[in-house]
């Protein structure tokens, strides 16, 4: 797939793409997310959602590719690299179908909304590495066992993603001040974030 596969407007058109064919099909990241630049992190982060409903899938695909998406933000890349692991795994066709259609309506209301604006919280390098820092630790919230916050945080992830995606700054703003909330409690809650994230900057 590339850039222009599925037009200005990702996301209803990338949702068509990635449901056309084999059910059981798997979706191999590193083939879908050629070509695509800087809106790969979008779809990168897109194609995480709907794994991170299921707590044991969360862990070993959505939390991994989330806190990458993260990194690749937070050092300014232009263009993602995916660990060969990655890179051949992904999402099965039947699981992105189901995904959209329990959420078709709600994107239909997003394409009529959703569009290029406030594009400073898009593409300035602070911006972009704030979203980053934010997605880290919400892939490392996401792998950690809390009962009953995978959905929440998949839900988080939503407009972030769409905000990438649709390069809508307004949008992408609604899931940082979101995004903070839930790093904010859950991270205070828990503990175990702030214990994590200190034995990182450790090492």
């Amino acid at each position: 797939m590339n850039e222009a596969g599925f037009g200005r407007t990702g996301t209803r058109a990338l949702l068509e793409k990635l449901t056309g064919g084999e059910p059981d099909e798997v979706l191999e990241l590193g083939n879908l997310l050629g070509g695509l630049g800087r809106r790969a992190f979008g779809v990168l982060l897109f194609l995480a959602i709907p794994p991170a409903f299921f707590p044991g899938v969360a862990a070993v695909i959505a939390a991994p590719a989330t806190v990458l998406v993260g990194l690749h933000l937070l050092l300014l890349r232009q263009h993602v690299w995916l660990p060969r692991f990655l890179a051949e795994r992904g999402p099965e066709r039947q699981l992105i179908s189901r995904f959209e259609q329990r959420f078709d309506r709600w994107f239909q209301r997003l394409e009529r909304w959703a569009k290029p604006r406030w594009l400073l919280l898009i593409d300035h390098p602070a911006a972009t590495m704030f979203t980053g820092l934010m997605l880290v630790l919400l892939g490392i919230l996401l792998a950690l066992p809390i009962p009953f916050t995978n959905a929440l945080f998949a839900l988080l992830l939503l407009p972030i993603a769409l905000g990438l995606l649709e390069r809508d700054g307004r949008l992408l703003l609604f899931g940082w001040v979101c995004g903070c909330i839930a790093i904010s409690s859950f991270g205070l809650l828990s503990g175990e974030l702030f214990a994590l994230v200190g034995k990182i900057f450790r090492l």
